[in-house]
């Protein structure tokens, strides 16, 4: 019976990939979910070896997106906009560039090893490493 109820849980899953933030596969900074998040609240401006980072995201409405600002930085999109509408208006930040799409997200990240970005988990490739899955 105990067999029978943990196949119905599988089964029941959802079967999708999680999110992976990436950076460039030479990137050796040694960057940490928190300097993610800090990256992308505008609180840092370089990785942790000192090298700029430039933070990617996706448009507005945008499923991942939602996702990471909900999982990474604990915002939801309303909260996220605001904040980042508070510090442009101020003149203390740059928001992260939009990204049209996951595969445009990935070449960029592969490309320059200054950014920084999320894409499906499975879109993932030896171009770019991973720093952390949600």
């Amino acid at each position: 019976m105990k067999i029978i109820a943990a196949l119905c849980f599988l089964l029941s899953a959802p079967l999708y990939a999680g999110t992976a933030v990436i950076v460039n596969a030479n990137n050796n900074s040694g960057i940490d979910i928190d300097t993610v998040k800090k990256i992308y609240l505008g609180k840092v401006k370089a990785f942790p070896d000192g090298s700029r980072a430039i933070p990617l995201t996706f448009e507005q409405g945008n499923n991942t997106r939602n996702a990471f600002n909900n999982n990474v930085l604990g915002k939801s999109e309303s909260q996220y906009s605001a904040f980042w509408s508070k510090l442009v208006f101020t003149g203390r930040g740059t928001p992260p560039e939009m990204i049209a799409t996951e595969d445009e997200m990935l070449n960029l990240v592969a490309t320059n090893p200054n950014t920084i970005g999320f894409i499906d988990e499975s879109k993932v490739d030896s171009n770019v490493k991973v720093v952390g899955t949600f």
